[in-house]
């Protein structure tokens, strides 16, 4: 379960957004909307422990969590705006890596069937410099798949995808959600989640 309590956050001398709450069961996904610069990408690097809020604080399974919380970031996935490939590297070599990154050991078949089952099958040995945008995003669904973490933050998962890509990222959202994964989801695209699985969470800000 993770929970938000009076949550603030400013942008130099201007307020983003200031006394948001919410609780998010497991199960649950918490989905964020608003206009550009209303705080969707602050909000989420303060969930995911990457920044510090103006005040209030947050909690997992009950227990408070701070910043760089190293037992807190052992059970989140976090997904940021770019893919964080390195284009030298090839998209089987790029998933291994960012696994390692994570603290997790995953065998060579497991990495190659994870990128069959995002239709990367044919890429896998390409370097990621001439992967599509949406192909680099399909790397990064292969690497939530392939990490046992309840809790996922997503920034923006749908950019660049395609129709199929979109599916492919339904279909996991399902299947971490029927597993009582917790997701925190920053769109401008509507995510195919079932309404009762959604807790929707609108910011208002004043950057338009």
């Amino acid at each position: 379960m993770l929970e938000a309590q009076k949550l603030a956050a400013r942008r130099g001398y201007t307020e983003l957004f200031t006394g948001i709450g919410f609780r998010v069961n497991p199960g649950e996904a918490l989905v964020v909307t608003g206009a550009n610069g209303t705080g969707k990408t602050t909000l989420l690097r303060i969930l995911a422990g990457l920044s510090t809020p103006a005040s209030g604080e947050m909690s997992w399974n009950g227990a408070k969590v701070a910043p760089l919380d190293p037992v807190f970031r052992g059970v989140l996935a976090h997904s940021g705006h770019l893919p964080g490939l390195k284009d030298e590297l090839t998209a089987e070599e790029n998933l291994a890596s960012l696994l390692a990154l994570d603290g997790e050991t995953v065998t060579s078949d497991a990495v190659r069937k994870a990128l069959h089952d995002v239709a990367l099958a044919r890429q896998r040995s390409l370097p990621a410099r001439v992967l599509s945008q949406g192909q680099r995003r399909r790397v990064g669904l292969a690497r939530l798949a392939l990490l046992p973490r309840p809790l996922w933050i997503l920034d923006e998962p749908t950019t660049a995808l395609d129709a199929e890509g979109t599916e492919l990222l339904a279909r996991l959202l399902a299947r971490h959600l029927a597993n009582r994964g917790v997701v925190v989801a920053a769109t401008h695209a509507p995510l195919r989640i079932d309404a009762d699985r959604v807790r929707p969470l609108v910011l208002v800000g004043s950057l338009g």
